[in-house]
């Protein structure tokens, strides 16, 4: 798609791909809103001014991870088109009626382009889309007939693609032949992070140990949001003989990390999302082997782009490895020397020859 390229040639793309810069491919056999929001703002531009709400999971800016990759699209378009944005940020105890009131607040303060981070949006954006039609919306991680609506842009990713090739570098890269996974909230779109760490981890060495803990169940979302469970999760990892754990679980990735780093030299943490060794606390940096960088901020800035070029159309837009949308980080050099392996793993994932699973 013409938007798509032009926006891969972005700095903020680049930094993204393992060997390509990220780009989306997108279909339009469909369209969806969803997302979670507590607190609220208004922008008050002037007249002709595109003005955009931004609806954050819990966690909200600076978890480092999921939300911060959705605000980094927000932040490069108000850049480049001098939009007006207001933000809002989900807390663990909403329920479908507090996002939807929050998704209203937003349609009613002038915002004509609505952002919901998170499937857990989706019954509130498929609600709100239908009584604010003439609003744009988009909604991150969810193509459910929940969030359909013809003005509904549903983002979504090949999560299990990029999450193969974070287990086959953590297989490659394992001296104990044993690693781990810590998910946030156990849910369809979590699992598919699972299920790609360690089909990854199996097609390099079948006989690793892949040991795998959830922080919550659903309706409780804190998951994302809670480091100390998260460092609890891995540290016990780390004590039974892993030396790579890989955390799914926004916020709660930061507990991994400080997990990684307590565990001492040998002991290895994998970011998500973002690429965390650039966006994680300093003093964790140097633990993070990876990150399955996913292009949240790519679909953010594609969506704002077509809504502010009059190009808008609802449906399912999907952001896979073979455009970019997903890619392992190389920050740091710790992949350098099994990157040829990599490529050979993506290579295969892109033509077919490997089939990534999506449950575990």
């Amino acid at each position: 798609m013409q938007t798509l390229k032009k926006i891969a040639t972005t700095s903020a793309v680049a930094a993204l791909a393992i060997g390509l810069a990220a780009c989306g491919s997108n279909s339009t056999s469909g369209s969806s809103p969803s997302g979670t929001g507590a607190g609220s703002g208004t922008g008050t531009g002037g007249a002709g001014q595109l003005k955009v709400g931004m609806a954050y999971d819990v966690g909200g800016r600076g978890d480092h991870s999921f939300n911060d990759s959705a605000a980094a699209g927000l932040d490069e378009a108000e850049k480049k088109f001098g939009i007006k944005p207001s933000e809002i940020v989900a807390t663990s105890t909403d329920n479908d009626a507090s996002r939807l009131n929050r998704l209203q607040q937003l349609a009613q303060n002038g915002n004509t382009a609505i952002v919901a981070v998170g499937f857990s949006y989706a019954s509130a954006v498929g609600k709100a889309a239908q009584q604010f039609p003439n609003v744009k919306f988009a909604i991150i991680d969810d193509a459910s007939d929940a969030s359909k609506g013809t003005n509904v842009d549903q983002i979504t990713f090949t999560e299990e693609q990029g999450s193969f090739l974070a287990g086959a570098a953590a297989a490659l890269k394992s001296k104990s032949n044993h690693i781990g996974f810590v998910g946030g909230v156990q849910n369809p779109l979590i699992q598919k992070f699972q299920a790609g760490y360690v089909a990854g981890a199996k097609y390099v060495n079948k006989n690793i140990k892949v040991d795998v803990a959830y922080l919550t169940q659903p309706p409780d979302f804190s998951g994302f949001a809670d480091p100390a469970k998260g460092k609890t999760a891995a540290a016990g990892m780390y004590q039974n003989g892993a030396d790579i754990v890989y955390g799914a679980a926004g916020k709660s990735g930061d507990g991994v990390f400080q997990a990684a780093k307590a565990a001492g030299t040998g002991h290895w943490a994998i970011g998500v999302d973002s690429d965390q060794a650039l966006t994680a606390d300093a003093s964790v940096r140097d633990v993070i082997l990876t990150s399955m960088v996913k292009g949240v901020n790519v679909g953010v800035l594609d969506f704002l782009t077509r809504v502010h070029d009059g190009t808008f159309k609802g449906g399912n837009t999907v952001f896979a490895l073979k455009d970019g949308g997903v890619s392992l980080a190389t920050t740091g050099g710790h992949i350098d020397d099994i990157k040829s392996k990599l490529d050979d793993i993506k290579a295969k994932i892109v033509s077919g020859e490997i089939k990534v699973p999506t449950t575990p």
